[in-house]
Order: C-alpha cells, then structure tokens, then sequence
C-alpha cells in the first residue's frame, strides 16, 4: 500500500512481512517472545524468526490430558494455548527483592542490575489480553503499585491472534473474554491458511502497531478477506470444548449462595492440593517472601516466589492453617475466581482458557463444578 497505515486500518500481511516485522522489533531492541515447541508441549520463548513459530502443530486437550500432533496445513498458530501464560514475564516465578553482603562488622545492600527487557509479545490470545488486563488492575490500579510489574509492563509490544480452532478445554465465548481480540493490542492477526494461500488478516491497533507495520508490503483487506476473518473467528466460538453454565456476573451470587453445598465435600475427596491449577492460571497472583542466607553467613537475600492457596502454609496464622482441609482451600480458589473477585476488581478473575481443566493431574473442571452447583439449585 502508498500511503501510510493508521490506527483501526484492516490489512493483509503475507508472511514474508509477517518475517520482516519480526526483524523490525528486534531492530527496535524488544526482546520478542512468542510460541513455540520445546518438551512436546507449546510453550512461550525467545523467537528469532518465523521458523521458530509452531509451524504446522496443533494440541489436542481434555481434563487432565495435553497432546501435541500434526496439523494438515502449515498454520503457524493452529493451536489452543499451551501450559505457560504471559504471566511469567510480566510477573515471574521468582524475583529477587534485595540482597545483602557483609562488610567486616556491618552489611552493605548490593546493587541490582535488574535488566529489565523491552518485550514484545507475539501470539497473544483474547483470554490471555483479558487476564493482562486483570493483572493490570491488581498490580496498577489499586492503593499500591508493583513497581517490578509496572517497569515490564510499561513498552510492552503485543501482536494478538484470534483464535482459528478452539481448545477442547476452552471457554472463553461462555466468559466473554474471545475469541476474538478486542482491545489490549498494538497489532491482532488473523491467520487464514488453505492449499492456495497462507496469509494474514491484520488489524491496527495503536498508533506504535501503525508504525511498526509502516514501510512493509501489505494491502488492504478486501471484503472477502474480511468475511473469512469473521467466518473463521464465529466457527472458533460455537466450537468450543467447555461452556460455563451461567454469564459471568451470575456466578458471582451463585457462588455466593452455595458456600455449604455438598458438591465442595465431593471435589475435594478428588483434589490433590497440587497447586497445578493456580501455576498454569493467567491471572493467579499469590505471592510469598523468603529470606535465605549462604552458608558461609556472608550473603543473604530476600526473594518473593509465586504461592498458592492450594497450600497448607499459606493461610497460616499463629497457631495454624485457617484453611486446613482441601475442602476449605478449594472452595477459597474457586469462589474467589468466579466470585469475590468482583468485590475486589470489579470482575471474574477466570478467562476462559481452560488450562487449569488441562493440567489438573485428576482432571477437575472447574466447568463441571458450576454446572453441578447451578443444576442444583435449579431443581429446588
């Protein structure tokens, strides 16, 4: 095209641009992170070029099970979501607070040369904007600011993809959370990929998104382009594996009504406390703090680890765990999702995405555990 894009402009990218936007951001210094294939799952690493993408894989997921196979076409982003979330980035695993060395008699506070990357991230899926989104409102937007968060957050690059194919554990349409891209975004993407052509939908975002993809190749999106996009996005939604039994602000009373209902009793006789449904959720936050010290006592640091309320120790108080049985700990992590959460931000802390369906080692569905609840009390 001649003249320059411009925000809510509609293109069509081949991926020979799509290539040359990924050279651009790294010209620009933004670490680029996106899909691709490492121990037979799709997870979110450094990407150099296109060839690092998953090209031509797709996942088949249920409760508890995860697979990787063979598209039969060279899609790029032909998959669900995989057990990682953004989140990693924006909020780590791990992050070291301060840390401290001896000096002789006394101590010194030792320098952080924190590092922090500019990134830029591609492949980003309407469930996980909205549990960014999320995670912005706790980490941004309340009486106190993370500043680690904040500093990641704030030249953040991100290239959405509406979803071609929905996950069997995915929910999102039933969440209101996809499957199509809607807000959050410099640039989202829709793929359309047959035997005759591979190439993208693209839609402008911001006015950085219109820069990045000023100078490359690319034309305007015909109608027809834009009337398979839609088709493309509206299969995804009706196709999807899960749907939670009622809208999102329903399941807030709900929940609220049924805190003694016999189905909590039945889950936890299944639950392990494995914590593996809160490590895969976009939107989980807990948070401990450790101190630990070398043995040698000349070095010590403080260091804040992801948690869980899935653990014994994390409601502890003097004298014990508040939550002592899984029963306590379930209902806690499940009401609090779908529920309190409203009280405190204003929304559903669950997106949708189905991954917590996905690695529960018992195949728990939060999904199910609605629809029990809600069956219920429409019986009585």
């Amino acid at each position: 095209m001649h003249s320059s894009p411009s925000i809510n402009d509609q293109l069509i990218m081949q991926c020979e641009q799509f290539e040359q936007l990924l050279q651009r951001l790294q010209q620009r210094e933004y670490h680029v992170l996106g899909p691709t294939v490492r121990n037979q799952a799709i997870v979110y690493d450094t990407l150099t070029s296109i060839a690092d993408l998953p090209k031509g894989y797709t996942d088949e997921q249920d409760g508890g099970s995860y697979r990787l196979k063979q598209r039969h076409d060279d899609a790029f982003f032909g998959y669900a979501v995989g057990p990682h979330s953004w989140k990693q980035f924006l909020h780590p695993p791990i992050t070291r607070i301060w840390r401290a060395k001896r000096d002789g008699s006394s101590f010194h506070i030792a320098k952080e040369d924190k590092g922090i990357p500019k990134y830029a991230f591609i492949g980003v899926r309407s469930c996980e904007l909205h549990a960014i989104a999320i995670q912005d409102r706790v980490f941004l937007q309340g009486a106190c600011t993370d500043p680690g968060y904040q500093e990641r957050r704030q030249d953040l690059f991100i290239v959405a993809i509406n979803c071609g194919q929905a996950g069997g554990t995915c929910f999102c349409a039933s969440m209101q959370t996809g499957p199509r891209a809607t807000f959050g975004y410099d640039l989202a993407l829709t793929e359309i990929v047959d035997t005759r052509q591979h190439f993208f939908v693209v839609h402008i975002g911001t006015e950085l998104g219109a820069e990045m993809m000023d100078g490359l190749v690319c034309q305007q999106a015909s109608p027809d382009d834009l009337q398979r996009d839609e088709q493309i996005v509206a299969c995804t939604a009706q196709t999807m594996g899960r749907q939670m039994a009622t809208s999102p602000v329903e399941l807030k009373g709900l929940l609220a009504r049924n805190l003694e209902h016999p189905r909590w009793e039945e889950v936890a006789g299944r639950c392990l406390s494995c914590t593996n449904c809160t490590m895969v959720c976009p939107t989980c936050f807990c948070t401990t703090v450790e101190d630990v010290i070398d043995l040698a006592g000349e070095e010590t640091e403080r260091v804040r680890k992801w948690d869980s309320c899935f653990n014994l120790d994390f409601s502890y108080l003097y004298g014990g765990s508040v939550r002592a049985s899984a029963k306590s700990r379930y209902r806690q992590w499940m009401t609090h999702k779908l529920s309190t959460w409203y009280d405190q931000f204003g929304s559903s802390g669950c997106v949708g995405c189905g991954r917590c369906i996905t690695w529960c080692p018992v195949a728990i569905d939060i999904t199910e555990e609605v629809r029990a609840i809600y069956d219920s009390e429409q019986k009585e």
